[in-house]
């Protein structure tokens, strides 16, 4: 069930990309082969989490190795 917090925290399209720095047709590209973030779609609207995005950034991290 969304909360009121959640639906605050939704994101377009335009918005996720302008986060990660990437075009909105990559962040559709992402979509069309599920990759993440994951999504979620309301009617015809399509809408992303900041926690997912945030997943996503965190997932990507590399962590410089000792050498």
């Amino acid at each position: 069930m969304a909360t009121a917090n959640t639906i605050e925290t939704l994101l377009t399209e335009s918005e996720v990309a302008k986060l990660l720095n990437v075009s909105v047709a990559t962040i559709r590209r992402r979509r069309l082969y599920r990759q993440p973030p994951e999504w979620c779609k309301i009617g015809a609207s399509v809408r992303y989490t900041r926690e997912a995005v945030q997943r996503l950034i965190s997932s990507s991290e590399r962590r410089a190795e000792a050498r």
